[in-house]
């Protein structure tokens, strides 16, 4: 039986403006670095992880993330001139949400269940 997903890890063509993003995104970084090959990051009970890939990176999925503060989490990604694609909305499925793609063009997802106290 699969309990949980341990790692998402993305190609990355700019270890440096991919590990600024996740650091203003709120990851915490736990080895690794802007010059760094690999650099990991603390994802809940997951990892974030990064590897570098010089290939053109075509579009491969979303990873979506719970973040307990979305809004504030779109502010500082459109004060670091970020574009998502929208701003937060409440969503049928019970969620509020915004999506945002990184340096290298991953689409990340930021969700945070309607009615559960933010953390």
């Amino acid at each position: 039986m699969i309990t949980a997903l341990s790692a998402v890890t993305l190609a990355t063509r700019d270890m440096a403006a991919a590990v600024r993003f996740y650091r203003l995104c709120g990851f915490k970084m736990l080895y690794g670095g802007e010059t760094a090959g690999f650099t990991s990051f603390r994802a809940g009970e997951g990892f974030l992880n990064l590897t570098t890939e010089p290939a053109e990176i075509r579009w491969w999925g979303r990873a979506i993330f719970f973040e307990s503060d979305v809004d504030g989490l779109y502010a500082r990604l459109l004060a670091a001139g970020h574009k998502p694609q929208a701003p937060p909305r409440d969503a049928s499925w019970g969620e509020r949400f915004f999506h945002v793609t990184d340096p290298d063009g991953h689409e990340i997802s930021f969700a945070w269940p309607l009615g559960k106290p933010r953390e």
